[in-house]
């Protein structure tokens, strides 16, 4: 398997995003998510955080070592956790200030590339901190990457003819996910990616047969939230 650029995965999940927001008018961004409470305009102005978050760490090199990876970073943030619901409300507080929703999609088509850039620029041997942690830069973009599919598939539903995430960032998040099950598990066999990182976080249920096919594994799901 091809080897993936951290960068080049970024930079198609935030192409990604901002396929399925340019040109929506205000109703479509006010259209439901998959995210409870959230607006499409809400789940953006999330995501536009992480492209600042991006930036901020990028530009702030930190010592090494790292004390999570790309996969150990995720059990940090397991699904139902304690400051979800507080977090959620900021969130939708923050997106209702903007005049118009069509304004967090500028801020964000503005955002997104100047983290993609500075992620090109970024020495891949470095480290950065965030949210209390220390990675290597590829394992940052990485993070990064997978929290924009998960998001992108959480856009979608209700808006009709949005693009799916690019196939490169789905590998991303896709091999996060993985790490998280044991090793022994086997995913089931009637999944497609997407499914899997629907299910893996939450966003739909198990079935009777998916678990009969995890196994014991079903008790760890969802595995992030």
């Amino acid at each position: 398997m091809t080897a993936i650029q951290p960068d080049e995965a970024l930079a198609q999940a935030y192409d990604g995003i901002t396929a399925v927001v340019d040109g929506r008018d205000d109703a479509d961004l006010q259209r439901p998510t998959r995210c409870r409470g959230w607006l499409v305009a809400d789940l953006l102005f999330h995501l536009l955080g992480d492209a600042q978050r991006a930036l901020v760490a990028l530009a702030s090199p930190a010592a090494g070592p790292a004390d999570v990876d790309d996969v150990s970073y995720w059990r940090g943030f397991p699904a139902g956790g304690g400051d979800d619901g507080r977090h959620a409300w900021w969130v939708r507080r923050s997106a209702a200030a903007f005049d118009r929703p069509t304004g967090i999609v500028q801020l964000w088509a503005e955002t997104a590339p100047a983290a993609v850039r500075a992620a090109r620029a970024a020495d891949p041997t470095g480290y950065v901190a965030t949210q209390g942690h220390v990675l290597r830069v590829p394992d940052f973009l990485a993070t990064l990457t997978t929290e924009a599919v998960v998001h992108h598939l959480d856009l979608t539903p209700e808006l009709p003819g949005a693009p799916p995430p690019g196939p490169l960032a789905v590998r991303v998040a896709v091999t996060a996910v993985d790490g998280l099950l044991s090793d022994d598990t086997v995913r089931p066999t009637g999944w497609d990616d997407h499914e899997f990182l629907l299910k893996a976080t939450g966003r739909l249920p198990l079935t009777d047969r998916d678990r009969l096919e995890l196994g014991e594994s079903a008790g760890w799901f969802p595995l992030l939230g």
